[in-house]
């Protein structure tokens, strides 16, 4: 006990940052997500009660804390959205828009390429789910677009960015979780999103004709005989696969602009739409449906599980003062908000590099944002500015989640340096469009103040 005795007296205030860093180690040596801050929460909180600086009444406000995220009605959003995108993976649309945009533009330059810019925006806009989208159009397009000459990096990497757009676009995943952990409504978190996403995909777009443009060669038009298909053809594809998805965006996306319905009940809404789609589509079965709610299952359970290990983690955290220690460190850096704000987004940006979206979410924000609010941020905006910057985490290597779904679908002939190389240009423009809302908020406040108008 005398050992005790003097590690407890001195340095006892870092058992908290000790802690944060206790679970990364464990999240890169590759324990699963929910155990390893489950793990060290119950580690931590031993030694802390062992020390005398935890008390073990904390403990005891664990299962309440868990049954307050089962009863989240904020979080029920989650499985419907993924259910929402698991049925239109399945039912053929991102192949038939890929099919219909690539007709359509695929006379200019880059054409092809822009069509995988402007399908992953809609698809962001219907399912909100990364690993569809970049499998889809790895699948489709970049066979196409390697068969016609186009550049092996800047096809990879205009399809693994453009699969990146379901994290900012809403509905997304990342922005409920970014709300629950926040503490704010998700639907003025979605309406804020929407100009940053329309930003990011205009940048995409813009680079890919920029680069047609100086480069012919990186990016041909496709050849007459592939894209003429006739008027009257042509025209029936519009309208039987380009409508269906956008109504379907306009139903969620409008209902939650309009104040119609919450975006739990959008995302219920979305799912019986998506539904409807793949019946329309011919592609509706129990098979279907099967496969689907077993992928919602899995992906829900995992960000449950998470959700309740980083619930304990939080909670001994503050336990052993973590939250007082951080905050007064993160308040007292050189430049105040800015100084702050600076070490929030590059530390967020690094960690990218090395651990998935919804570990930085549920380990790094927690601790962030207290700091954020001190400040008097507007959360709103700060949400929108952790969705941006953890929208880089899927392209960055070397664990980028976008660039290991690619790596799986491409062929050989596509060399993975290429794939990395690919997705630089585009993590730059990310990272241009997160310094465009730092400096102007107003694109983030400017339609939830016309909406709540």
């Amino acid at each position: 006990m005398d050992i005790l005795a003097v590690v407890g007296a001195g340095g006892l205030d870092w058992l908290g940052p000790l802690m944060f860093v206790g679970a990364l180690l464990f999240l890169m040596l590759g324990y699963p997500v929910a155990f390893s801050l489950g793990g060290v929460a119950i580690a931590f909180g031993i030694i802390g009660i062992l020390l005398g600086e935890f008390d073990p009444v904390f403990m005891t406000a664990l299962p309440g804390r868990i049954f307050d995220i089962m009863r989240n009605y904020t979080l029920l959003a989650i499985p419907y959205f993924i259910f929402l995108g698991a049925i239109l993976e399945k039912s053929g649309i991102a192949e038939k828009l890929l099919e219909t945009m690539g007709i359509l533009f695929g006379r200019v330059r880059g054409g092809l390429a822009l069509a995988v810019v402007l399908v992953g925006a809609l698809l962001a806009a219907t399912t909100g789910v990364v690993a569809a989208t970049v499998v889809a159009m790895g699948l489709i397009s970049l066979p196409i677009m390697l068969r016609y000459g186009y550049r092996r990096s800047l096809a990879a990497g205009v399809i693994a960015a453009s699969g990146t757009l379901g994290q900012i676009i809403p509905p997304s995943v990342v922005l409920v979780v970014l709300a629950d952990q926040l503490g704010i409504s998700v639907g003025p978190l979605f309406i804020g999103s929407i100009i940053p996403g329309l930003m990011m995909t205009t940048a995409f777009g813009v680079y890919v004709m920029a680069v047609a443009w100086l480069q012919p060669d990186a990016a041909p038009a496709l050849p007459e005989e592939v894209r003429n298909i006739g008027g009257a053809r042509l025209l029936k594809r519009i309208l039987g696969v380009m409508i269906p998805p956008l109504l379907l965006i306009i139903l969620v996306l409008g209902s939650i602009f309009f104040g119609i319905a919450t975006p739990t009940e959008a995302g219920a809404i979305g799912s019986l739409g998506a539904i409807i789609l793949a019946a329309f589509n011919g592609k509706f079965s129990k098979a279907m449906l099967t496969e689907s709610s077993q992928a919602t299952l899995r992906i829900s359970s995992m960000v449950m599980f998470i959700l309740i290990g980083s619930t304990a983690f939080s909670l001994v955290f503050r336990g052993l003062d973590g939250d007082r220690f951080m905050l007064d460190l993160l308040q007292n850096l050189p430049g105040g908000q800015f100084g702050f704000l600076a070490v929030n987004m590059i530390t967020i940006f690094i960690l990218g590099f090395f651990i998935d979206f919804f570990e930085i979410a549920f380990i790094v924000l927690p601790i962030f944002a207290p700091a954020a609010q001190a400040f008097g941020m507007d959360m709103m905006w700060y949400g929108v500015l952790m969705g941006a910057n953890l929208q880089t985490s899927f392209l960055t290597p070397p664990f980028g989640f976008a660039l290991f779904y690619l790596r799986g679908v491409a062929p050989e002939v596509v060399k993975t340096s290429e794939i990395y190389r690919g997705v630089v240009p585009f993590i730059g423009l990310q990272l241009l469009v997160l310094l465009l809302i730092i400096i102007f908020p107003a694109i983030v406040t400017f339609l939830p103040s016309l909406s709540a108008a």
